[in-house]
């Protein structure tokens, strides 16, 4: 049986961000493109960082406060994605094995993995939600 590799699962292209964009638009193009985690990179496609919905979520301010939510998204306006991301971003290969990423995804409980070329440029990103993908196809074909 021919290995299923990376590259066969991964999600390409990629959405992507720059270190100095802004939080409220890293929310939008999350909402809008249906994605929860976003590879940042610099002006070469090299990944210097991750942001996730869940950074996000602690960055932002309080519902609870007496901000309103144009005031919230003001204030935030001033922050960027690079303050706030994940900065030591494990990434894997095209040609990389899927259980080794699988099982990296799982023991460490992340969401992704971006995928880079030898060059160290991204090319995709892999999730748990391609695992998923990929666990429903492979079960219904043995029904």
């Amino acid at each position: 049986m021919t290995p299923v590799l990376v590259k066969h699962l991964m999600s390409a292209p990629v959405v992507t961000f720059f270190a100095e964009q802004t939080i409220p638009l890293a929310e939008d193009v999350m909402k809008y493109k249906h994605v929860r985690h976003l590879p940042v990179i610099d002006e070469e496609r090299r990944v210097v960082g991750l942001v996730t919905h869940r950074d996000l979520l602690a960055a932002q301010i309080s519902s609870r406060s007496s901000v309103t939510r144009d005031e919230r998204r003001a204030l935030q306006d001033g922050v960027r994605v690079g303050e706030i991301m994940t900065r030591d971003v494990w990434t894997v290969g095209p040609n990389v094995p899927a259980s080794i990423a699988a099982a990296t995804l799982h023991d460490h409980k992340f969401g992704c993995l971006p995928v880079i070329d030898e060059d160290g440029k991204l090319i995709g990103i892999i999730t748990e939600h391609d695992f998923l993908r990929f666990a429903t196809k492979v079960l219904e074909h043995a029904d």
